[in-house]
């Protein structure tokens, strides 16, 4: 499936806001800091994948790797949490 700029910009979007709702989960957070306290270090790898269906269409999955573009900020917040990109 090819998608136009408009979808390759919101499925950014999507990564984007996935990251972000990570990385300011509280959840995820006291997770991590519970196995630390209990004397585990973890060590996070998370991969996305998005698979896209056109309205009315067959389901394929997303061809193209996506690229976050990710601030100093976001790799620090990340690396705290112990969570790694490939």
């Amino acid at each position: 499936m090819e998608l136009n700029e408009d979808a390759k910009k919101a499925v950014r979007n999507l990564g984007d806001a996935i990251n972000a709702a990570v990385e300011k989960s509280l959840r995820v957070s006291e997770a991590i800091e519970t196995l630390r306290e209990i004397g585990y270090e973890p060590n996070l790898t998370l991969k996305l994948e998005i698979g896209l269906q056109e309205i009315g269409g067959e389901f394929e999955d997303f061809p193209e790797e996506i690229e976050l573009e990710l601030t100093d900020e976001d790799l620090r917040a990340l690396r705290r949490m112990k969570i790694r990109l490939e």
